[in-house]
């Protein structure tokens, strides 16, 4: 039969707890530190983490109104080039049109000059119409 021995038991409980002792020190409370600071270490990058992307969306916005802006004013850069460009278009248009008008003057006086030495010339050669016209209805 099977005989327990209260010596050996109490060494095998005493061997046990001195065991579950030394695990305690040397495995446990470090596995359980590693893991405990494992978490906090997991807790303190989610937390980064979320501030990470506020941060990101804080910048996001902040990059929107920078270009908001940066587009408004090539707007107005745009506009005063156009505006820049429709006045000297404007002066160009005036000036050639003033220069036309120039030679559009000189023109009808040259027109007007030639008219009247065309007329005289025609009054000078009226006598010499007349008689060519008179001998030829004389010959008829």
């Amino acid at each position: 039969m099977l005989d327990i021995s209260p010596i050996l038991l109490l060494v095998t409980l005493v061997v046990f707890f001195v065991l579950l002792f030394i695990l305690n020190k040397i495995l446990y409370k470090p596995l359980l530190e590693f893991i405990d600071n494992r978490n906090e270490s997991i807790k303190r990058d989610l937390e980064n983490a979320g501030k990470n992307t506020s941060d990101v969306e804080t910048y996001y916005k902040e990059a929107e109104k920078i270009i908001l802006e940066a587009k408004a004013e090539a707007g107005k850069i745009k506009e005063a080039a156009l505006s820049k460009a429709r006045e000297i278009a404007a002066k160009k248009i005036e000036q050639k049109q003033s220069e036309l008008d120039e030679e559009y003057a000189l023109f009808l006086r040259d027109l007007e000059a030639e008219k009247e030495e065309f007329q005289k010339s025609l009054k000078d050669g009226m006598p010499l119409f007349r008689d060519a016209i008179k001998q030829k209805l004389s010959s008829i």
